[in-house]
């Protein structure tokens, strides 16, 4: 077997390609577990119709990127994959049964002819999504602050997870959703809904300012390594245009909801989550396991990275030609009707 790592850094590939798929997911699953949050509050069945179809055709092939990332993760960095996976198995399961709950009621509800029936598929829709979206967020709370090592093997509790740094990004990463869940609804409905949608995402875009800031303000003192990288000389001049482009983000985006533009508020929320993903980059890189194991100390052997990516190499660009394709079949307005 050919072996890539004499002439690529192939711990640091695969660590873009995990970092790649966990944006993915998140900016595609994202928006559809955001519709799913926003369920319950639409004024009319005709609304709700109408969201489930805007996101049917996707919904299944956007958590193709969930699946990538775990695999990626598995076979190119099985170390971190044995520490991170024991450090948050509560949280794993709660957001897997999540997301069965809300693939469960997809289905149902396109089938039920009752409406008895329909509501509860409704409201196991609305939970699905929003205990999936909470525990993706309490799982991000709980990397940032770091996993207790020793020896290459994890040796914290159970509950480490549980508390309040990782609760507030919780209720933040729920609240975000809602955000590109309603900047979609603008895009792809009309009438009563996008009027809805886009009086949500006015007051969903202070709530997400809000928690950006808190957010932004907390992580640096929860680890001196994440202090130093943004607030030392020279980083701190550096890095100071993230923050800028964030507030800019943000006021084209609210000038964007008043102006009732259609597509320019989805856009500008998918530039506020790159930011903020960028931000967390910056904080975290070069750590697979922060702040304990770097991308080459967790890495599989070489021989093993040069095996797969060649796989990478190859299935990747189809997932990525496969979802533009997708999203370009079914552009356009979504309606109510039975369809799925």
């Amino acid at each position: 077997m050919f072996d890539f790592s004499n002439f690529l850094n192939l711990p640091l590939i695969f660590g873009c390609v995990v970092a790649l798929a966990i944006f993915m997911y998140v900016f595609l699953d994202g928006f559809d577990l955001g519709i799913g949050i926003l369920f319950p509050f639409a004024p009319s069945d005709e609304c709700r119709s109408k969201m489930m179809n805007s996101v049917a055709p996707f919904w299944d092939g956007n958590e193709t990127w969930l699946v990538m990332g775990g695999a990626a993760l598995f076979a190119a960095f099985p170390l971190a994959y044995s520490i991170i996976m024991p450090a948050f198995y509560i949280p794993i399961i709660m957001m897997l049964l999540g997301l069965i709950f809300r693939g469960v009621a997809f289905e149902f509800r396109f089938k039920t002819e009752s409406k008895k029936e329909q509501k509860i598929w409704d409201y196991s829709f609305h939970f699905g999504s929003l205990i999936a979206t909470f525990f993706q967020g309490i799982l991000l709370g709980g990397f940032i602050q770091g996993i207790k090592v020793e020896n290459k093997v994890f040796t914290g509790g159970t509950w480490d997870w549980f508390n309040g740094f990782s609760m507030m990004t919780g209720i933040a990463l729920t609240f975000g959703y809602a955000l590109i869940g309603s900047a979609w609804l603008i895009m792809k409905t009309h009438d009563k809904t996008q009027k809805w949608a886009r009086s949500a995402a006015f007051y969903l875009l202070f709530i997400v300012a809000f928690f950006i800031i808190l957010t932004s303000v907390w992580t640096p003192f929860l680890n001196d390594k994440i202090f130093i990288r943004w607030f030392m000389e020279p980083n701190i001049y550096y890095l100071l245009i993230i923050p800028i482009l964030t507030l800019l983000t943000f006021v084209s985006l609210f000038k964007s909801l008043i102006d009732k533009k259609e597509t320019k508020p989805f856009l500008m929320v998918i530039c506020l989550f790159v930011l903020c993903y960028f931000g967390l980059a910056v904080s975290l890189f070069p750590y697979a396991v922060p702040y304990q194991l770097l991308f080459g100390e967790a890495a599989a052997a070489s021989t093993s990275l040069s095996f797969l990516f060649v796989g990478v190499a190859l299935i990747l660009p189809i997932i990525l030609c496969y979802t533009c394709f997708s999203y370009h079949v079914f552009r356009g307005k979504s309606s109510h009707e039975h369809m799925y």
